[in-house]
């Protein structure tokens, strides 16, 4: 089957700290591998997919399992990197055999692959989204580097489903700048709520 082995640049379980689930448990695979390009990232060493060991899915969902204590409500994010740089089928059935709710963090750059529980769609400039993510995702989150991004985040409203929530979050290296931009906007524009990476915060991972 496709999508049987993945490249795995790490897994853990930690808070997540980002968007609708943030401060929930939850346990993390970031997948190898991303051709997005983000000059902010701070996670390029995820870019190159062959620089990470190769796992099968079996194996992956059994480290989850084993580091995750929680017995409900049990939460694996799948992030990169771009994840869906891969096919995510496999994976995604098999951790909901083993109890988990499946979470991505895409750019929507790559075809949707996978049955997931919540879908965090967050556009990149450095590379377009493609029009299936639109409508499927759970929720927008927009990461505000400059006073254009407003602009640029409101021209993905339109096309999204009704019941998508709305996030603005300000660039790390940008936070004192942004945040302050970022609190004045939603409060003019209440539609959008304001996402924070309290896991850099807390200082966890």
């Amino acid at each position: 089957m496709i999508g049987q082995q993945l490249p795995v640049m790490e897994s853990f379980y930690t808070l997540q700290g980002e968007g609708m689930h943030q401060g929930k448990a939850a346990y993390f695979i970031r997948l190898g591998g991303c051709d997005v390009g983000c000059v902010w990232c701070d996670v390029k060493e995820s870019w190159d997919m062959t620089a990470h060991p190769i796992f099968s899915v079996t194996d992956i969902v059994d480290k989850a399992i084993k580091e995750t204590p929680a017995a409900t409500s049990k939460i694996a994010v799948i992030t990169g990197g771009e994840p869906l740089m891969h096919p995510l089928d496999h994976l995604t059935e098999s951790l909901h055999a083993a109890g988990f709710q499946t979470n991505i963090e895409t750019s929507g750059s790559h075809a949707l692959s996978g049955n997931w529980d919540w879908i965090c769609f967050s556009p990149k400039k450095f590379k377009a989204p493609l029009p299936g993510i639109f409508q499927k995702a759970n929720e927008l989150k927009v990461v505000i580097y400059n006073k254009h991004d407003f602009e640029w985040a409101e021209s993905f409203r339109k096309d999204l489903a009704k019941d998508c929530k709305l996030y603005l979050q300000p660039e790390w290296s940008k936070a004192d700048t942004m945040t302050p931009l970022i609190v004045e906007y939603i409060k003019a524009h209440p539609e959008w709520q304001l996402s924070l990476q309290i896991h850099k915060y807390i200082n966890v991972p």
